[in-house]
C-alpha cells in the first residue's frame, strides 16, 4: 500500500515563512500530478498549487508570486515554500498525489492535513 506524511505547519507571525513536505512512500510505480489544497474554517477546499511530474506548475491567484511549489521525484516528495504569509493564509492543508501503483493501476491519495496559522 501507500503512505502519505505532511510535515512542517505551525504558527507564525504575518510576513513570515514555512515550507510544508509532503512524501509518500510504499508501492508506488510513478506520481504524476501534485498538488497542495488548503481549507479555512467554514469555506470549501481549495486548489493552491499544483505541480506536474515534467515540473509544470500552476497556483492560485492569491499566491501567486508568495507560494513555490516543488518536487523532489527521486524521494516522492511534494513541497510548498510559503512566504509573506498573511492571515487569510491560515487553513488545514493537504497534499495531494496522482500514484500510479502499478503501470495502469492510479489513485489519488491525499494526506492527512497540516495546521498552519498566521497570526501575531
Amino acid at each position: 500500500q501507500v503512505q502519505v506524511a505532511e510535515s512542517g505547519g505551525g504558527l507564525v507571525q504575518p510576513g513570515g515563512s514555512l515550507r510544508l513536505s509532503c512524501a509518500a512512500s510504499g508501492r508506488i510505480f510513478s506520481i504524476n500530478a501534485m498538488g497542495w489544497y488548503r481549507q479555512a474554517p467554514g469555506n470549501q477546499r481549495e486548489l493552491v498549487a499544483t505541480i506536474t511530474r515534467g515540473y509544470d506548475s500552476y497556483y492560485e491567484t492569491s499566491v501567486k508570486g508568495r507560494f513555490t511549489i516543488s518536487r523532489d521525484n527521486a524521494k516522492n516528495t511534494v513541497y510548498l515554500q510559503m512566504n509573506s504569509l498573511k492571515p487569510e493564509d491560515t487553513a488545514v492543508y493537504y497534499c495531494s498525489l496522482e500514484i500510479y501503483s502499478t503501470f495502469s493501476s492510479k489513485r489519488d491519495y491525499w494526506g492527512q492535513g497540516i495546521q498552519v496559522t498566521v497570526s501575531s
